[in-house]
């Protein structure tokens, strides 16, 4: 049957539901438990914009003959709206995304180079899998529509969307980093890759760094320059800091076509969690954690395991700690939640070993019966659990040595709540560190840096404590999901009012 085209399209990896598997093997869509998250975020754009749609991908043994229907219709607290599932075999999907996508892409766009992998990368793949989303994208976005795609295992499909629907209005978004022309440029396919995020009309990013750096890139390889910035606002570009820019480009015109650059950080769902950190439930589990801390003080760290968000270091600097003051044992406890990437991955699995033998001989060396200075999580906590471990903790270290943004340490901000206290331990290189004003900025690349962040951490008085929360919290409302979601749909609406472009870039 004929479906009614949609006027907004997001293009992302994931599926919006979760799905469950009933006792009598069919399978129940769910709506995802937690608001919090990329694919709540999403969503919450979506439904302001109405009829919308959203292009996943889903496996199938036999893509020619999926055992699902490729197009559904869902609705859910979000709105009425279609998904459409694209059959990819695991074969696909370990090409595309786990070897092309983690294994080259994801360690240049953290600044990882020794960690660049080319030789198993099956480039036919990576564009098969690209065009088969633009291809789902043209099939269902309406003449006036916007096609919004996210993140960088996506990075051909405004390309090959651009061929297959001239006139429709694209934008990207990046979750990641967005490195230098000198790291970019190690990939191969630089220039494929670039000519086709300049088919976009909006590219996004999180901060101007990155956006910096994209039309570097651009001017690196193509006859893109940059025709418009401004200059950052004061609170998005701390003096000083290893990821400021004193300007912000706007525009970027290649090929007689106007590119916008957007700089609009993702933020969290700041009155979902503050509500939820106010609970009974929470309180409760706030009790029995400090009952169980007793005297000593909480060190919270909680990531991803994966070799740029700095566990290792992080153990580390606790050793030190333990060897430099011995007078903390007992004192002080290091929480470290490392949830467990695919440990089919070589990378991944080594990073997950390290920390496992860091953190046994950490235990091993300085425990005692009664007291484990590192307890480590390497499963998902549930968000209600998470939040009453960020309210009793009295310190919260996050310390990547290269990361997009990081929701972690403004959701720490959030749940400890208007009359808590408590320090937080911020990367240079993570980029909410230009957002964030109140945290202890630290080089995690630097033991010194690491040591002395540590140290003023516990040592910090209650009333200095306070005040600083009180400005991250400040930051952490200022640059809230709602403030993000305004602004996306702003930028819809400005694309959708401006000409069709003349001219197709190839």
């Amino acid at each position: 049957m004929s479906r009614q085209k949609s006027d907004l399209v997001v293009v992302y990896h994931r599926q919006p539901y979760e799905e469950h598997v009933r006792e009598d093997g069919t399978v129940e869509l769910r709506e995802n438990r937690s608001p919090n998250g990329v694919v709540p975020t999403l969503k919450g754009v979506m439904g302001k914009m109405g009829n919308g749609a959203w292009v996943a991908w889903k496996h199938a043994e036999d893509p020619s003959n999926p055992e699902f229907e490729r197009v559904i219709d869902i609705e859910d607290s979000y709105g009425s709206y279609k998904v459409s599932r694209l059959p990819l075999t695991p074969a696909q999907v370990s090409s595309f995304y786990h070897v092309t996508s983690k294994e080259a892409f994801w360690p240049i766009l953290h600044g990882f180079k020794e960690r660049y992998n080319y030789d198993p990368v099956d480039w036919p793949t990576f564009r098969e899998v690209n065009w088969a989303f633009a291809e789902a994208a043209a099939n269902i976005v309406s003449d006036e529509g916007v096609v919004w795609i996210h993140d960088y295992n996506l990075w051909l499909v405004p390309g090959y969307l651009r061929q297959l629907k001239p006139q429709a209005k694209i934008a990207f978004f990046h979750h990641t980093p967005f490195p230098s022309a000198d790291m970019f440029n190690v990939l191969p396919w630089r220039e494929e890759i670039i000519r086709s995020l300049l088919a976009c009309d909006s590219v996004g990013f999180h901060i101007p760094r990155y956006a910096q750096n994209f039309t570097s890139v651009a001017h690196s390889l193509t006859s893109a320059r940059t025709v418009q910035d401004h200059r950052t606002e004061e609170n998005m570009t701390p003096r000083g800091a290893a990821l400021s820019e004193r300007f912000t480009p706007d525009t970027m015109i290649y090929k007689g076509r106007k590119v916008h650059v957007e700089t609009n950080p993702v933020g969290v769902n700041y009155d979902y969690l503050e509500e939820l950190s106010e609970g009974e439930e929470v309180a409760e589990k706030v009790q029995a954690i400090r009952d169980w801390m007793g005297d000593g003080q909480l060190v919270l760290s909680v990531s991803r395991t994966d070799y740029t968000k700095g566990n290792i270091e992080q153990l580390e600097a606790f050793e030190r700690l333990l060897i430099r003051r011995p007078e903390l044992k007992g004192q002080v406890r290091l929480m470290l939640v490392s949830v467990g990437a695919n440990r089919n991955m070589t990378a991944y699995e080594e990073v997950q070993t390290k920390i496992e033998e860091l953190t046994g001989r950490i235990n091993g060396t300085h425990g005692t019966f009664e007291w484990q200075p590192v307890s480590l999580i390497s499963t998902a906590i549930p968000l209600a659990e998470l939040v009453s471990y960020y309210r009793a903790a009295d310190v919260c270290s996050i310390t990547p040595l290269a990361d997009g943004l990081n929701l972690v340490a403004a959701e720490y901000c959030v749940a400890k709540g208007h009359e808590k206290d408590g320090a937080l331990i911020l990367s240079e290189f993570a980029g909410c560190a230009v957002l964030l004003n109140g945290a202890i900025p630290v080089n995690p690349f630097s033991h010194a840096s690491m040591d002395r962040a540590l140290d003023q951490a516990l040592a910090m008085s209650p009333e200095e404590k306070r005040a600083r929360m009180k400005e991250l919290r400040t930051s952490a409302k200022r640059w809230n999901i709602t403030q993000w979601r305004e602004a996306t749909t702003g930028l819809f609406t400005t694309l959708r009012e401006e000409p069709a472009v003349e001219e197709t870039i190839t």
